[in-house]
């Protein structure tokens, strides 16, 4: 039996979480424009006052803090080192980028970068060099959110969340081509007319974990049919896991503790916990 979601923390409004190597979580707080950090002893505070509409986060292979800032007076990726704390611009308008409020980002074996920007309707590639190309557009893809690559580095997905009546939700798969270009999109997971999915991740073993669904209606054409939690698909997109989340909204979920076996999920204002079998990625 899948273990029950336990509350691990109290905020406003959480959303990206993402886990260094010392078992820290750190997640956006969107309310109050605030990064947080979560302790193995659950010791919560600030790590960053106005971070600038900060969203989706990862920690790259260099134990970096990457951040989607959504702010859209001033949209932008950035690159913390978290030993010198220096901030590091690596994507923004300033270099040329149609960009309206990055969402949320992974990274591949080669250390390239991947981002969504949801009202944008666009995916971007940052090379390990800095060049930043976009990958995506309309028409192939609406509302972008979530996005991981599999272990493996031959697969990327891509959440659509468009609330829109006829609006795509779903995961969709790609083939993620050696020079960092995606081919062969297929629909992975289809959520409609449910809620999609938000954020994204995914074990060791290929699985997906999505944070996806609704206890409630909030005023869309979203419908309770996708039920609210972590929902877990196999590679070959069938469901093989679900942990249901009490609060609204599912936001973002990831992998975290000292075996990569404890799944951190935001909702709402909460932030939950529960342990797996399969260590998970950073992805």
């Amino acid at each position: 039996m899948a273990e029950v979601p336990q509350i691990a923390t109290i905020v406003a409004f959480t959303e990206g979480p993402t886990c260094d190597l010392a078992g820290n979580v750190f997640f956006t707080e969107t309310k109050f424009n605030r990064i947080m950090k979560f302790t193995p002893q659950e010791e919560l505070s600030v790590f960053r006052e106005n971070s600038n509409a900060a969203n989706g986060l990862v920690f790259d292979a260099r134990e970096r803090l990457v951040a989607c800032e959504g702010n859209q007076q001033n949209p932008r990726v950035t690159r913390t080192d978290m030993k010198t704390g220096r901030v590091e611009i690596l994507a923004s308008r300033a270099m040329g980028l149609a960009l309206t409020a990055p969402n949320d980002v992974t990274f591949d074996d080669q250390g390239r970068l991947y981002f969504t920007d949801l009202p944008g309707g666009t995916v971007h590639r940052i090379d390990a060099n800095g060049k930043a190309t976009r990958i995506l557009g309309s028409p192939d893809v609406q509302r972008p959110n979530g996005i991981t690559i599999s272990p493996d580095g031959k697969t990327l997905y891509l959440v659509e969340a468009n609330q829109a009546e006829g609006g795509a939700r779903l995961l969709r798969a790609y083939d993620l081509q050696v020079d960092g270009t995606v081919a062969n999109m297929r629909v992975f997971v289809n959520f409609s007319p449910g809620r999609s999915s938000d954020g994204i991740t995914i074990d060791s073993a290929g699985n997906v974990y999505a944070a996806a669904g609704l206890n409630a209606r909030r005023g869309t054409s979203e419908t309770l049919d996708t039920k609210a939690g972590v929902h877990v698909f196999s590679p070959r997109g069938d469901r093989i896991a679900f942990y249901p989340i009490p609060e609204d909204t599912v936001t973002n979920v990831c992998f975290g503790g000292p075996d990569w076996k404890t799944v951190y999920v935001t909702a709402g204002k909460t932030l939950y916990k529960f342990r797996v079998e399969i260590a998970g990625t950073r992805r």
